[in-house]
């Protein structure tokens, strides 16, 4: 007898923690699930035969995400997908797909994104890679020079560093728009607590004026987001540079944005762009061209803060 499809439920609760706490290294999956209210119905599940536990599980987050020209359209997210190790290898994933992408279609959602390491099993339910690039090099040294002051961020920046984002991505391709909850729950999840970004204050009148998060990761800095005037960008870059010098890191990584390019040479010594194609769509009510159009748009970015 094969595995059974449906609907999750809220008596599945405990049993999705455990199998993402089995398969992820990450507490905040289950944190983030919660922040759909029709989350339930957004999760299918493959019920094992004898109906005692679940093998496999599949997201469906709803999101506006900005097209090719700005504007918001419903997309349906793929997230949190894991098989328990004893039941891969049975196709659970590719039907568990099935189910979302129906839902998604019924629910008027123009196309679907996922991220994803092992492409080849989203490939054979109808999504396709997009190509997505990094800028890369080693760390420079510091300039001395900064057009702002920079400190760390703290709780009390919230409704202005949200301002910050709105603005610097309020027509850019493949940008979510940020809930309040988004900011409460999702991105605190995927890059910590507010005092591990910084910002960048006018000396003059206190209001920020960027915003940054750097995370250290190996030997590297990791530039996950920043926002801000094209000056404060320079700035917050050469203030992670620092940060990261004076943790021993030599290496930095960052998306490509608008404005990255000027600021470059405050970051780094040499620099390499490095394109990845873990990014992957699928149409659905939108037309494939219209797809290809937005994650392919010059300044296209989808934030890891926005990570289903």
């Amino acid at each position: 007898m094969s595995a059974v499809i449906r609907t999750a439920t809220p008596a599945d609760d405990p049993a999705l923690a455990a199998l993402w706490r089995r398969c992820f290294d990450a507490p905040h999956i289950a944190a983030l699930h919660t922040l759909d209210p029709e989350r339930h119905r957004h999760t299918f599940v493959a019920e094992n035969a004898e109906g005692d536990g679940i093998d496999a599980v599949v997201v469906y987050v709803p999101r506006l995400i900005r097209d090719a020209a700005g504007t918001p359209q419903r997309v349906g997210g793929i997230g949190s997908v894991a098989t328990r190790p004893e039941a891969r290898g049975q196709g659970l994933i590719r039907r568990l797909l099935v189910a979302a992408e129906h839902t998604m279609t019924a629910e008027q959602c123009a196309w679907s994104l996922l991220f994803t390491g092992t492409p080849g099993v989203y490939r054979s339910s109808g999504w396709q890679e997009f190509a997505v690039t990094y800028t890369e090099g080693t760390l420079a040294p510091s300039s001395g020079r900064d057009a702002f002051p920079v400190r760390e961020a703290t709780a009390q920046d919230a409704v202005e560093v949200a301002a910050l984002h709105h603005a610097y991505n309020a027509n850019r391709p493949l940008s979510s728009l940020r809930a309040p909850e988004d900011w409460a729950v999702r991105v605190p999840a995927w890059y910590g607590a507010a005092e591990r970004s910084l910002v960048a204050v006018d000396p003059a009148s206190g209001a920020l004026t960027g915003w940054i998060v750097a995370q250290h990761a190996g030997d590297r800095v990791e530039v996950r987001e920043f926002a801000g005037a094209a000056g404060s960008l320079e700035t917050l870059l050469a203030a992670a540079g620092s940060r990261g010098r004076a943790a021993g890191l030599t290496r930095v990584r960052l998306p490509d944005a608008p404005g990255v390019a000027a600021a470059l040479p405050a970051l780094l010594a040499d620099a390499r762009q490095v394109t990845e194609h873990v990014g992957m769509a699928r149409p659905l009510h939108a037309t494939a061209e219209s797809v290809r159009a937005t994650v392919t748009a010059p300044g296209a970015v989808h934030w890891y803060g926005d990570c289903f």
